[in-house]
């Protein structure tokens, strides 16, 4: 999908997952959030679903773009047949904390890095109500932070990183409910690192 996340973005909260159009995918910083959708037809019951977002799609002018499962839990038991067969439906929606219980945010070296000459990750279980909207890693040679680029949707990415094991920092926005602010990660990709392999940052954005 268009966030990068690969089978972790078919398989996270449980396959409730959406994808969404540009004014919400938000060139990828609308990857990873959590959003409550209720459908407003007769079928339809009062709890609707929690998804979290993994893609990015366009379809008939519809803000969500939902995964068959995460679709059907917004009808009445029994209901679920009857509901797809809308294909397309009226929905109320508002963002909602994301939440992964037992989970720290993770930290991915995406399978398109090369060691070690370039360096591209992504966040997994991005907890709370924040954006990550810009990504640094720690230079010690020159005790200066070097900016990533947003290589594609929630991918961060730097041609000829640091070497030694890396200290990344990231900038969480937050919605009105929250301070933006800087959270570093010390030492949390290690010396010699590797594709495709996941590293726990131990913290949880909340």
């Amino acid at each position: 999908g268009a966030c990068g996340y690969g089978e972790y973005g078919r398989t996270v909260n449980d396959g409730d997952v959406a994808a969404v159009p540009r004014r919400l995918f938000r060139n990828g910083a609308g990857c990873g959030v959590c959003y409550k959708i209720k459908c407003t037809e007769e079928e339809c019951n009062d709890d609707g679903v929690e998804v979290v977002v993994t893609d990015h799609g366009e379809s008939h002018e519809s803000d969500f773009i939902l995964s068959g499962q995460a679709f059907a839990k917004m009808a009445e038991s029994g209901m679920e047949a009857k509901l797809k067969a809308y294909g397309h439906v009226n929905i109320e929606y508002q963002r909602v904390p994301c939440r992964y219980p037992g989970n720290n945010l993770m930290l991915k070296v995406h399978e398109h890095a090369h060691y070690p000459n370039y360096l591209a990750m992504i966040f997994y279980y991005q907890t709370g109500i924040y954006d990550i909207t810009a990504v640094e890693i720690f230079e010690e040679a020159n005790l200066q932070w070097r900016a990533c680029r947003r290589a594609y949707g929630a991918v961060w990415d730097m041609e000829n990183p640091p070497k030694g094991g890396l200290t990344v920092r990231f900038f969480a926005s937050a919605s009105v409910t929250a301070e933006p602010k800087w959270v570093v990660v010390a030492n949390v990709i290690p010396l010699a690192w590797q594709a495709g392999v996941v590293y726990d940052t131990s913290i949880q954005l909340s």
